[in-house]
């Protein structure tokens, strides 16, 4: 037998492992993002000093490719060197340009790359000069020229700087090199760490629900061994619920129907007593007249004598006293009627057929038009949803619905009364809105209860109508509820299924 506080133990073991498995999923996920990123960023340093190189290289390259062309242009005058050493002074600067703003991430060198340009500048002013000397005619001088500028300050300058920006990218690659190994490695080291742990917590995680498995298998069996008997004990509590049922509504049919013989009794006997009434006060103003010297013909000529003073005082209160005991008599048989009809459709059984709701509530609001006229009230029928269900209890339940939108209007304003529907989830959701006096919330639940009322107590009823309509609704497998405030109109919300069925419930309920 697994006890409760093992249960809840193992919930917690549970719960605890899961939580660990998510939190070394998320730390692994953590670190391997930001360990990809920050080697991403070191493998694109890298790739930057390469960058560095291949264009120092490149000018480099370009600045010899400008020299050869013009010593070839020097040597043969053919135009097609001095094209191509055009071109080729035409880059240099551009390089230069290129090559400072691939090092703005490093102070030295793009110090050594703004140095840089006054060298290159130079160098290429010489092939200028030189190259004009031979569009003058002085090759010689050219030549000369040229020769002198291959040993001058700005091709040292040159191989100088070059010299100091290759040193420097070499370092830099081996720095961002080491770097960049340095992170995949730990990267490396986490994922496995990581897979590690993740297959520590999956086998401990099997261990458990096999575990689990095992708990669960033997409560199968025990559950199976306890509810042996269980179904005859259902059947046999179902069956005394049947039995009290049928039992309380038998007793109620027969405490209505047995209050009703004294209820007549007492009807009758209240007949006669206002009958003997008016013996009695005539009588009694013959003796006042005859004392006073009246005539005799005067007092039996009159159905209701003249009465003064006390007399006339005691007739009152005697015709009051009637009025309360008829009134009250009419109260009770309302109210006996009201029980008689809910024990008989307590024992109605249900019949589910399929409904045209539009039509059923329109023929409802045929019967109550010329109600809704005298009220001067419009009742309008949206789109509804057709359901399964029995046409009485539905016709019972929306009637009812309808006509205390109807009884409860707001004085002085114009009735407006809207039916809905739609369906959701297998169930067919109806909404009979209003615009009348509203609800107190603090009634909300005592106007479903028998025989209370809510509110202003100025219209006919006996507090019977919703009980009755949340009992229909309950029979047909729905709930009901209700949304309204003072002064501001109601809403009830009737939810039924779509495609009802019996299931005994007619004799269970």
């Amino acid at each position: 037998m697994v006890t409760a506080d093992a249960t809840r133990r193992r919930a917690i073991g549970q719960i605890l492992l899961l939580a660990a498995g998510f939190l070394v999923l998320v730390t692994i996920s953590a670190a391997s993002v930001v360990l990809v990123t920050q080697s991403r960023k070191d493998n694109a340093w890298v790739v930057r000093t390469v960058e560095v190189e291949n264009q120092l290289s490149t000018l480099l390259l370009q600045i010899r490719r400008a020299e050869s062309a013009a010593r070839g242009y020097l040597l043969t005058s053919e135009p097609r060197f001095l094209a191509e050493h055009e071109a080729a002074a035409a880059s240099i600067l551009h390089d230069v340009d290129k090559l400072a703003l691939l090092t703005t991430d490093n102070s030295v060198q793009s110090e050594n790359a703004r140095h840089l340009r006054a060298p290159v500048e130079a160098r290429l002013a010489e092939f200028a000069k030189a190259i004009e000397f031979v569009k003058h005619n002085d090759i010689a001088g050219g030549i000369a020229m040229l020769r002198e500028a291959g040993a001058s300050d700005s091709v040292q300058k040159i191989a100088e700087i070059s010299s100091a920006m290759h040193a420097e990218e070499d370092r830099l690659f081996a720095s961002r090199t080491a770097t960049a190994d340095r992170t995949q490695q730990l990267a490396s080291v986490v994922t496995v760490a990581g897979s590690g742990l993740v297959i520590a917590l999956a086998g401990i995680a099997i261990f458990l629900v096999r575990r689990s498995s095992r708990a669960r298998d033997e409560a199968e069996v025990q559950l199976r061994d306890n509810n042996l008997n269980l179904e005859t004990t259902v059947d046999e509590r179902t069956a005394d619920l049947r039995e009290a049922n049928d039992e309380i509504q038998r007793f109620a049919y027969i405490v209505s129907h047995d209050l009703r013989s004294p209820l007549v009794n007492i009807m009758g006997f209240t007949s006669e007593l206002e009958e003997l009434r008016g013996d009695i006060f005539k009588r009694i103003a013959t003796l006042a007249r005859a004392q006073s010297a009246a005539t005799a013909d005067n007092a039996t000529d009159s159905a209701e004598p003249a009465l003064e003073g006390p007399d006339k005082q005691l007739s009152e209160d005697f015709s009051e006293a009637l009025g309360f005991i008829k009134s009250s008599i009419a109260k009770m048989d309302r109210l006996i009627s009201a029980i008689l009809n809910l024990t008989r459709e307590g024992r109605r059984e249900f019949e589910p057929v399929r409904i045209d709701t539009r039509e059923l509530i329109e023929g409802i609001v045929s019967t109550v038009a010329h109600q809704a006229l005298e009220a001067q009230a419009q009742i309008r029928i949206e789109p509804l949803p057709a359901i399964v269900s029995d046409r009485l209890a539905l016709e019972q339940i929306f009637s009812n619905l309808i006509d205390n939108a109807l009884k409860y209007l707001k004085t002085g304003v114009p009735g407006d009364i809207r039916v809905s529907g739609r369906t959701k989830l297998g169930f067919a959701i109806f909404e009979v809105i209003d615009n009348g006096r509203g609800i107190d919330p603090k009634d909300h639940q005592r106007i479903f209860d028998l025989f209370r009322r809510a509110g202003t107590q100025d219209r006919p009823g006996q507090g019977i109508g919703l009980a009755h309509v949340r009992a229909l609704v309950r029979r047909l497998g729905g709930t009901m509820s209700v949304a309204s405030e003072l002064h501001h109109g109601s809403t009830f919300t009737i939810t039924l299924p779509i495609n009802w069925t019996i299931r005994n419930r007619n004799k269970d309920k």
